[in-house]
């Protein structure tokens, strides 16, 4: 049973210059110059895979609070319930996993908070309706069956243990690709614990888990083209994309770099990212959420109070963008359906 954490959370307009940073005039098309960013909860450790659940019309988002170890659900009526516990690390030693992070203070500042990334990271829906979960410290990919049991759809490759999956996207096909990092350890790539010494980008399909990309040092956050012919990794502390094409047998080829940040002077990685239905990219990177087309040009930045997480399309209509921050959710309207 969900339990009740935060409740009642207004929603309210944040404060400060306009948040749309136009690059292109095509950007008019997908966001109003004058949309304004809402908040829709805040005071969690971390939050990630924002996650949109439809059913009928009613909906509601699910998210990760990694250093929580647990994932919310919110409803557009303002509550804020704990979803599932022990979301990514089910035993009780949390202090022995998880990369340790920080609120982003200064040692020195009084507000300053030290944890470990404990919990799950990225969120999906299968062709099901189930919740399929990157458990981060967890070392696992796992899927909630609708009974609430929990069942390990991989936690290896080759015999090896995982070191952190980070990201899951799920195709039309059933096939589920995920990132897998160092994140699920507490001292990273010196880990003793630590088992495979890439990071990569796996395929599960029948079963059958493959490293199907092992080409960016840092991967990250993943989406798909409409058509599902191309598959966009980020690049994460490095802060680029790149672009795959996705063979019949589920691999990829002709790995590209679709577009590179890391010049760019403001505070930000290329995290979490979806795709709309014209095909354009919606990725958290410096300085917020970027659009890019999908030739790869830029078409404009949302700003945000915080470092963009992750984001999704949500409400019955899809054109809602709710955006995961460090502390908080957000959210903002569009004028492009985003991809269920």
């Amino acid at each position: 049973m969900a339990i009740m954490l935060l409740a009642g959370l207004a929603n309210a307009q944040m404060p400060g210059e306009a948040p749309i940073r136009k690059r292109a005039p095509a950007l008019d098309a997908l966001i109003s110059p004058d949309a304004t960013i809402e908040l829709v909860a805040t005071g969690f450790g971390f939050t990630e895979g924002v996650t949109w659940v439809q059913q009928g019309a009613n909906g509601c988002l699910l998210f990760s609070d990694i250093p929580a170890n647990v994932i919310y659900r919110w409803s557009p009526g303002g509550k804020v319930e704990i979803y599932l516990e022990k979301s990514g690390y089910l035993k009780p030693d949390l202090w022995r996993v998880g990369m340790e992070f920080t609120n982003g203070k200064p040692p020195d500042d009084p507000g300053f908070e030290k944890f470990n990334m404990c919990g799950s990271d990225g969120l999906a829906l299968d062709r099901q309706g189930r919740l399929v979960i990157a458990t981060w410290a967890g070392r696992s990919i796992v899927r909630i069956e609708q009974d609430g049991r929990r069942t390990v759809l991989a936690d290896r490759y080759q015999g090896r243990r995982f070191g952190g999956p980070n990201d899951v996207v799920v195709c039309k096909d059933g096939s589920i690709y995920f990132t897998d990092t160092f994140g699920g350890l507490l001292k990273m790539e010196k880990d003793p614990s630590k088992e495979i010494d890439v990071n990569a980008i796996y395929m599960i399909r029948d079963g059958r888990v493959t490293r199907v990309a092992d080409d960016i040092a840092n991967t990250n956050g993943l989406a798909f083209s409409p058509d599902e012919r191309f598959l966009y990794a980020n690049g994460s502390i490095d802060r680029f994309i790149r672009r795959y094409r996705v063979q019949a047998d589920g691999t990829l080829t002709d790995s590209t770099l679709f577009i590179d940040l890391h010049s760019e002077k403001e505070a930000g990685i290329t995290d979490g990212m979806k795709v709309d239905a014209l095909g354009n990219l919606w990725t958290s990177g410096p300085g917020g959420v970027w659009v890019i087309s999908p030739a790869g040009k830029p078409l404009g930045v949302i700003s945000l109070p915080e470092e963009a997480t992750n984001l999704v399309f949500g409400d019955a209509d899809r054109k809602t963008l709710y955006i995961s921050a460090k502390t908080s959710i957000y959210k903002i309207r569009v004028h492009v359906a985003g991809l269920p």
